[in-house]
């Protein structure tokens, strides 16, 4: 009679340990900061890709297409948005807020406002521009018809003194846009006093 040995008592809680520590290795947590399972292989270097390669070359009579300048705007803007300036590539752009040059619904300059002017005429001739663009605008509150008027006066009336200063040899376009083209939101007020605007821009000299 053949008999099958048993596994002494021993073994078997060697076997027992065993597969203890190796449920506690396979279900261990990673340490915070190690990298999680299955992100081994993102690390590896992208594919080394052969600058000579046919598939790479350009067809026979391309050509490349001529170098291209991008635009590139930069704005500063005081911390409450009461001036704001705007420079590309092309041209320079001045904003100043109704409020730093005119009384509450009034086309009347500011003392204030003259020195301000000035500096954007200082600026025009900085950069020998010829052609300068004056535009109104008003938020949305007020009939549209009474914003047009309004925005068109203080355009008006930015121009005039601009004209004094940089003489007859620059020509203006002067519009007034009223409540259209908004750079803010018009439901609160903080918006609307950015909406109320005048706007100067003008080439900028060639490099």
């Amino acid at each position: 009679m053949t008999t099958t040995p048993r596994p002494c008592k021993a073994a078997a809680l060697v076997f027992s340990a065993l597969a203890a520590a190796t449920l506690t290795l396979t279900f261990a947590p990673y340490a915070q900061g190690d990298e999680p399972p299955g992100t081994a292989e993102s690390a590896a270097p992208p594919v080394k890709v052969d600058a000579h390669d046919p598939d790479l070359k350009m067809v026979n009579g391309a050509t490349l297409a001529a170098s291209k300048v991008l635009d590139i705007k930069s704005v500063v803007e005081t911390q409450g948005g009461e001036e704001r300036r705007e420079d590309t590539n092309q041209s320079v752009k001045f904003a100043l807020q109704a409020e730093v040059l005119f009384g509450k619904d009034s086309a009347k300059l500011s003392d204030e406002a003259n020195s301000r002017i000035d500096q954007i005429a200082d600026e025009i001739k900085k950069q020998n521009a010829q052609n300068v663009r004056v535009f109104g605008f008003t938020d949305n509150l007020g009939s549209a018809a009474h914003g047009d008027e309004l925005s068109k006066k203080r355009a008006d009336a930015v121009q005039k003194v601009l004209a004094e200063l940089l003489g007859a040899d620059v020509s203006f376009e002067i519009r007034g846009y009223g409540e259209q083209y908004p750079i803010a939101d018009n439901d609160d007020e903080s918006g609307r006093k950015k909406n109320r605007r005048v706007e100067v821009s003008f080439p900028r000299a060639e490099q």
